[in-house]
């Protein structure tokens, strides 16, 4: 199992991917938070020789395909065959009023996008023809110009960040991985996940070994009662915000907390955010994220997934020491 963890802040974003990869993990990512997802992979891929580097997630409507394949085929290159291209849908309020664009239809645009992506791809791989028309994305012209050629390192992978049963079903179809959203249970992934990977594995004639299974975690993690503390308190913030997102009520009902999602939401929409917090009991952070010590969050991760994942993405939503983390890396070891 390959190990993978986020990668925070930008101007250090080198050095720190470059301390990550000393501590032995697998893999870097990042997220699209208050900063650009992408460029502070540039920085770690030309500070790092082994670890893989993702974007986890950029989100894909707001951007054009031949965007998205020009940072992916870059950073392919620049990182030497290590990067993986991670694309979600986000939520309807979010792309529409945040980023201002359309949200109509995601599942059939995302499978659109995918196949684009796959075109263009094939496109620099080969004679430079280009002609993908599609309902949402049209792209006929590949002029020598724009066409940067075959990646000495190969097509990079594209991978799907999913929750729902429809697009979870999708990137079981047609992505190279499935990227399970982090606010999760072993429940939930149990009985709702994993019965649509298997289903849109069977659409597609697809065998388990075609999909990377990436189980991806947060983990509240301390050797002390005061790390513990730290970690409590970053992690019920991030817990309470997804679970103030109707689209993530699904994980809570599975739980019989389907009410507390309203009670978030309503929250949320009145700026607060400290009080959301405190409504994460101890029973949801112990269900919804793995905590303890190294050693306990490490057999937890193990409980959850099981033999089902290829790697794993750790979340740590506060400021970890790395002795604290690389006892989690050694344990999950």
């Amino acid at each position: 199992m390959k190990i993978h963890t986020m990668l925070a802040g930008l101007e250090d974003a080198g050095e720190h991917a470059r301390r990550l990869e000393a501590l032995g993990v697998d893999g870097v990512f990042t997220f699209e938070g208050p900063r650009d997802i992408f460029l502070p992979l540039i920085l770690a891929a030309a500070n790092t020789s082994t670890v893989e580097l993702m974007t986890n997630v950029a989100i894909a409507f707001p951007r054009n395909p031949i965007q998205l394949a020009h940072q992916a085929n870059d950073l392919q290159c620049l990182s030497r065959g290590r990067f993986t291209l991670g694309l979600g849908a986000q939520i309807r309020t979010q792309i529409e009023k945040r980023y201002g664009v359309p949200f109509d239809r995601p599942i059939a645009r995302m499978r659109e996008l995918i196949g684009a992506l796959r075109a263009i791809f094939a496109a620099w791989e080969g004679d430079g023809r280009l002609r993908f028309e599609g309902e949402f994305y049209r792209h006929t012209l590949m002029t020598p110009m724009f066409n940067p050629g075959p990646n000495p390192y190969g097509m990079p992978p594209i991978f799907l960040g999913a929750l729902g049963p429809q697009m979870t079903r999708l990137a079981a179809e047609s992505a190279d991985g499935l990227l399970v959203m982090p606010f999760n249970t072993r429940r939930h992934f149990q009985e709702r996940t994993l019965p649509m990977v298997d289903e849109g594995l069977a659409r597609a004639g697809r065998r388990p070994s075609d999909l990377d299974l990436v189980g991806e975690v947060i983990a509240c993690c301390g050797r002390t009662e005061e790390e513990l503390a730290v970690a409590d308190e970053g992690t019920r913030w991030l817990l309470s915000f997804y679970g103030s997102t109707p689209s993530y009520r699904p994980v809570l009902d599975v739980e019989v907390w389907g009410d507390l999602q309203s009670e978030l939401h309503t929250l949320s929409k009145e700026g607060r955010w400290d009080e959301m917090a405190r409504r994460i009991e101890p029973a949801m952070l112990g269900a919804l994220a793995a905590r303890g010590t190294p050693e306990e969050v490490a057999a937890d991760i193990k409980g959850r997934f099981g033999d089902r994942v290829d790697r794993i993405c750790v979340y740590t939503p506060y400021a970890i020491g790395e002795a604290c983390f690389g006892g989690l890396v050694d344990a999950l070891r």
